[in-house]
């Protein structure tokens, strides 16, 4: 019978050659080399030890650990402390450091400001290696979870009804309470119920504590109450296709030549419109005069447009009907569009009968009035409008005339809430508004073509954060920390490229 050697595992104590484990080629042996170029002086401001206290952890060894743990898919803290110590690759990198992760995640979280600077010195080391080509810059963004509870989103009116509603339960709880009568039974079921009252008022307490810290609303983008939150207010509450999410939305900008991420920012918003202006002046030191801006239907409104023209940007931002126009995408469309809604079903009703069209009113040829199907006059209502980029009269009936009309079903989307119907005819051409002149530009062929590489420049960019790399949720709080955190991902994704390119030279 054949024998063989007895496989030892108990534990041994073996020399190790640290640098050996930083293998050529590899992120790691990347992050190691790249990092001890940069100036990392912004750090220093944090610590107080010249003359006295302890040394600390060196601000080199954190981020680079912090750096090869996001390129792993590793964000805990706790989890990196633990691959510091356990890991051999991280030991080699952190010369066995082994950092607390209290430690880690002080450094992730104050530290924005600094990693703004080691984002601004990678971008110089990459430009000067000639990665960026400035001749396309592609936006996008991507809405990610935070370490914050979407359950404690609401209004100021909305919370303080919480605390008065748990206020009154308190209340009732306590009077029952005190109404008892004494006894070996009721002691057990007093206690509970004291327990439960004292959690209610600590909870209303807190409400009340954080409305009178916070004594206004959020407001929104277009001028109603943005949703506040009790964990961490600077989040938002983004419609994601999984459903709906309390995080933020990280946008980047990436540079076509070789993917390179040129601009990274953080924003408690899901509302990507108001965020092109500021995300072009964040990179308005990377882009030159002709650089042409890509952005998807998300970023388009005729007052950004507008203000790209009057700034002189060339861009190409899509429309929400541009999918529909380009046989490219309406070829693949009806799997997606048989799909239930994630968040709610927007589609109509099938079956549903036409409604009266403007086409079906007759205008009188001085234009004052229109003539109903039903018969009855509607009136000219306020000055004229556009609508779709023609100009249009508008025509109101009056009250009374639609109140028992026979045709409302057909005629009014709501009969049952709508008071009487009003309509709008089309005059004439109106000038060409800056969302017209944009979809004639990217329904051409250069429009196409351009739009195309988009797609190949941005996606793949989110597809490796993302997906690769598994960096798919924020794990601080304030609009700052998170975006230092999601500068440190931007960081990953740009240190991968350079090595790549460094190995393939």
């Amino acid at each position: 019978m054949a024998r063989y050697r007895h496989i030892d595992m108990s534990p041994r104590l073996l020399p190790v050659d640290l640098q050996a484990q930083l293998v050529p080629g590899s992120f790691a042996h990347a992050v190691h080399h790249l990092v001890d170029q940069l100036d990392l002086s912004a750090f220093d401001a944090h610590y107080r030890n010249d003359d006295s206290g302890a040394p600390a952890h060196a601000p080199t060894m954190l981020l680079k650990a912090v750096l090869l743990a996001y390129s792993q898919g590793m964000v805990s803290s706790r989890s990196i402390e633990r691959a510091c110590r356990d890991n051999v690759l991280f030991i080699a990198l952190t010369g066995d450091a082994k950092p607390h992760f209290t430690t880690i995640a002080d450094f992730v979280s104050r530290s924005r400001g600094a990693i703004a600077t080691v984002f601004a010195q990678v971008l110089t080391l990459l430009d000067g290696e000639g990665l960026i080509g400035r001749q396309m810059f592609a936006i996008d963004g991507v809405k990610l979870p935070s370490n914050a509870s979407k359950h404690r989103s609401g209004t100021r009116a909305e919370f303080l009804a919480q605390a008065q509603k748990m206020e009154r339960a308190a209340t009732t709880m306590l009077e029952c309470h005190q109404a008892n009568d004494a006894g070996a039974a009721e002691d057990v079921r007093d206690a509970k119920a004291a327990e439960r009252i004292e959690r209610l008022t600590r909870e209303a307490t807190k409400i009340r504590q954080w409305l009178a810290d916070h004594p206004q609303d959020r407001p929104g983008s277009r001028g109603k109450v943005r949703k506040s939150n009790r964990t961490d207010n600077a989040s938002a509450k983004l419609a994601t296709d999984k459903g709906v999410i309390q995080g933020y939305c990280g946008v980047a900008v990436v540079d076509a030549r070789h993917q390179v991420i040129v601009e990274a920012s953080a924003h408690g918003t899901g509302a990507e419109q108001e965020l092109l202006l500021p995300v072009l002046d964040a990179c308005a030191e990377q882009r030159t005069a002709s650089t042409l801006i890509t952005a998807d239907a998300g970023y388009h409104s005729e007052a950004n447009l507008a203000a790209l023209a009057d700034q002189g940007i060339d861009a190409l931002i899509a429309d929400h009907a541009m999918r529909r126009r380009d046989e490219r995408f309406a070829a693949g469309q009806d799997k997606h569009l048989a799909k239930p809604d994630p968040l709610h079903d927007k589609s109509r009703t099938p079956g549903k009968p036409r409604l009266f069209g403007s086409e079906d009113f007759i205008i009188a040829p001085d234009r004052s009035h229109v003539i109903c199907p039903a018969g009855k006059r509607l009136h000219r209502n306020g000055k004229d409008c556009t609508i779709g980029g023609y100009a249009a009269i508008k025509f109101r009936a009056p009250d009374g005339a639609c109140k028992d009309c026979p045709l409302r079903a057909k005629c009014l989307r709501k009969p049952e809430t709508t008071r009487s119907r009003q309509v709008a005819v089309l005059t004439r051409k109106a000038e060409p508004t800056h969302s017209q002149r944009m979809r004639e530009r990217i329904d051409s062929a250069w429009g196409r073509e351009q739009y195309g590489r988009r797609f190949a420049t941005v996606e793949p960019v989110f597809g490796n954060v993302r997906a690769n790399k598994r960096l798919n949720r924020f794990t601080l709080r304030g609009q700052a920390k998170v975006d230092g955190q999601w500068k440190l991902f931007a960081l990953v994704h740009n240190i991968e490229k350079w090595a790549n390119y460094r190995k393939a030279a």
